[in-house]
């Protein structure tokens, strides 16, 4: 096919934001014209550069141009780069989501690879400058490129389809592992992904062989080129020690065995729930003894058949509407210019969770903070774990030398409260006691000034209760950060009733420069997501409890794909803190969150999990613990704990809305999203439970009309 049979498809893209091709003649000393293509939507750095049909077709036109200057004579190399802070942020998720009729989704898929063959058969030496981001068709086009550079300002690096509900379908799962390795490229596709999206950094990129040569952002594109010409004169051979063959027979072994290792990866993850990340892992299987245009037509049917799912459609909901939109406009957030400046940060506590937040908070703020506990010894301890934190970031190549000694220069510690008297921002991270954190904000209220505010870092306390005795209840506000701190995108900003605006648009401005996405919810018991999630493992708990089989209980819920079972999340939260949680939960709504006695008696027992491992690899739950255990004679079917599951999620949720905990089902959807890893394939729990008739079941109406 050629470029003009596409022109019905981008016709369909009217409103397309264009991004365009401009070419400019840089003289390489020694090595001729580099044509210098960069890839710009005439855009600032908010709207970043996207692959639409409209886009792809100018692309491609300009690549023929340029391959028939290189016949001609008059340019010896080809160069692509993007505008600031960009080279391609991938496919424009809104025309692809847009395209109804599988033809159509098929036909996007086929001018990707048309364009891409394009410059992939240049006749002159072609290279990628990765000035910016460069997801999913922004890297494929780099892969594509005879040579690549990588900025150090290029912040994210990826093939983030499998995490979409697509596959990298414009040549990405074929080029990767010859380049750097089947079991780099399974990490690259399919484990970062299903790590809450997980990008790869400039020097990863670097260090994995992505990227010939790594150069600093200040003189990034003066030194590519150079580079360039040391490539085009014969000076430089980039050394790839990660390609492979893949018709090498002794290959053959570790690209089998790198797919069977994405396979196990998924099934842990998603229970193979989502089709995108095995379609993949086929292609990936069927492609070491393909030819590339047999696996370009292989990705092809794969991008446009995926394209028709529920699921993609769902994961295009979650990730635009909610993750993109919503989430950098939280609903009900004051106006960000009644914030007050924050220039130093207190912490209450040195334990685990302090030692999380205050490392959070000097990184991303880079002002000083201070940390107290009882004793001296519990503050070393406290300021210690940071800098060892520090010490590994670096290490990692994640931050640098100077970055971490600056980091650590902030981070002090002390044992008197006197220590806050000129902070902004003071934040408690104590024991889950309300008289403790009552007894805590009266000490720390009679030392800052008026204007400081007070954050409790609760995970289901009252923060109205929490306020109730201070002088100044205004500037209380709840804080609820989720773990581990550093990875978990959500912060659950809680408004008591007192609460001011300035306090709350403080918070908020807080967690958008600590790069948190904030949703503001009532002080209501444990908020949205532990709310939702004791819910959830208080219905499987009670069916345990009543004698269904723990296999049977743990795994009935495995068709929702979430990232671990109910037992699982238990033993990982912790049973006392799972278990108080739900007590608290217990007393504020009643019967709808049981106490276990079972799980009272294994905590009562020192015991941290139902489930233990056997020596094949299984799981059991040892004899010991079963005798400390009680059951009814009650048991159910997989089929009955999920149903059941299912409705007490719908009832809860539509319970919550009624209360105001949040001021819509998207929120909920955000929450549990970015807070409880809820699959981006189910397009948000309330999507979920109004597809498998749950909604409707137990509130008589659906949580979406549309």
């Amino acid at each position: 096919m050629s470029l003009n049979d596409y022109t019905s498809l981008a016709e369909l893209f009217p409103t397309e934001t264009v991004t365009h091709s401009y070419v400019t003649d840089v003289q390489i000393p020694g090595a001729g014209t580099l044509a210098l293509l960069t890839l710009d939507n005439d855009l600032d750095h908010r709207k970043p550069t996207t692959l639409g049909p409209n886009t792809l077709l100018e692309l491609g036109r300009t690549l023929q141009d340029l391959a028939e200057r290189a016949r001609r004579g008059e340019i010896q190399a080809v160069g692509i780069t993007g505008k600031p802070y960009f080279l391609v942020a991938g496919a424009d998720l809104t025309a692809v989501s847009a395209l109804k009729e599988p033809e159509h989704g098929l036909s996007m898929a086929q001018l990707g690879h048309e364009v891409y063959g394009i410059l992939r058969e240049l006749p002159v030496p072609s290279f990628a400058f990765i000035n910016g981001l460069a997801l999913g068709g922004g890297l494929e086009i780099a892969l594509q490129s005879d040579y690549r550079t990588v900025s150090s300002a290029a912040g994210a690096l990826g093939l983030p389809e499998a995490f979409l509900g697509l596959v990298p379908g414009w040549g990405g799962v074929y080029l990767l592992p010859r380049l750097i390795g089947p079991e780099n490229a399974v990490k690259v596709m399919i484990e970062n992904p299903l790590n809450n999206n997980r990008t790869l950094k400039p020097q990863e990129a670097a260090k994995l062989g992505v990227a010939d040569a790594f150069f600093e952002s200040a003189d990034f594109l003066e030194q590519s080129l150079n580079w360039a010409g040391q490539v085009l004169r014969g000076e430089v051979t980039p050394e790839r020690s990660g390609s492979v063959d893949a018709g090498d027979p002794g290959v053959a072994e570790r690209w089998q065995a790198a797919v069977d290792a994405g396979r196990a990866f998924v099934g842990k993850k998603t229970s193979h729930a989502s089709p995108a990340p095995d379609k993949v892992l086929d292609l990936l299987e069927a492609n070491r003894t393909q030819s590339q245009e047999e696996s370009a037509q292989a990705e092809c049917e794969a991008l446009g058949g995926l394209m028709q799912t529920g699921e993609f459609r769902s994961t295009v909901y979650a990730f635009l509407d909610l993750v993109q939109k919503r989430g950098k406009r939280p609903a009900g957030a004051p106006d960000a210019k009644l914030a007050r400046p924050v220039s130093k940060v207190g912490v209450v506590g040195a334990g685990l969770m302090a030692g999380q937040l205050a490392l959070l908070f000097a990184k991303q703020l880079k002002v000083p903070v201070v940390m107290t506990d009882i004793d001296q010894e519990r503050v070393d301890r406290g300021v210690g774990y940071i800098h060892g934190e520090v010490d590994k970031l670096q290490a990692k190549g994640r931050m640098s030398a100077d970055a971490a000694n600056r980091t650590k220069s902030l981070i002090t510690g002390a044992v008197d409260k006197a220590a806050f008297a000129d902070a902004d921002f003071v934040i408690e991270a104590v024991f889950e006691e309300l008289s403790v954190k009552k007894q805590v904000f009266a000490e720390v209220e009679a030392i800052v000034s008026p204007e400081c505010i007070l954050a409790t870092n609760t995970s289901s306390l009252s923060v109205t209760e929490m306020a109730r005795d201070l002088k100044n209840p205004e500037r209380l506000v709840g804080f609820h950060f989720f773990n581990p701190v550093a990875v978990m995108p959500l912060l659950e900003i809680v408004r008591a009733p007192k609460t001011s605006d300035e306090t709350l648009a403080t918070a908020f401005a807080l967690a958008k420069n600590l790069r948190k996405t904030a949703v503001l919810v009532k002080d209501a018991a444990a908020f949205v997501v532990n709310r939702i999630l004791l819910r959830l493992m208080g219905e499987v708990t009670a069916a345990f409890d009543e004698g269904t089989p723990a296999d049977i209980a743990d795994g009935a819920l495995r068709p929702m794909g979430l990232p671990m079972s109910p037992f699982t999340l238990g033993a990982m939260v912790g049973l006392p803190v799972a278990q108080h949680v739900q007590e608290s939960l217990h007393a504020a709504f009643g019967d709808r969150f049981t106490v276990s006695a079972n799980l009272q008696a294994l905590i009562d027992n020192g015991i941290k999990g139902l489930w233990a491992p056997t020596p094949d690899g299984g799981q059991e739950i040892p004899a010991s613990t079963l005798a400390l255990l009680s059951f009814g004679d009650s048991p159910s079917t997989s089929e009955e704990v999920l149903r059941r599951t299912q409705d007490a999620l719908a009832e809860e949720i539509g319970l919550m809305l009624e209360e105001g905990v949040v001021a819509a089902p998207e929120d909920i959807d955000l929450c549990m999203i970015l807070g409880a890893g809820w699959p981006m394939f189910l397009g948000g729990i309330t999507p979920y439970l109004d597809r498998v008739g749950a909604s409707e079941r137990v509130n008589g109406k659906l949580f979406h009309t549309v």
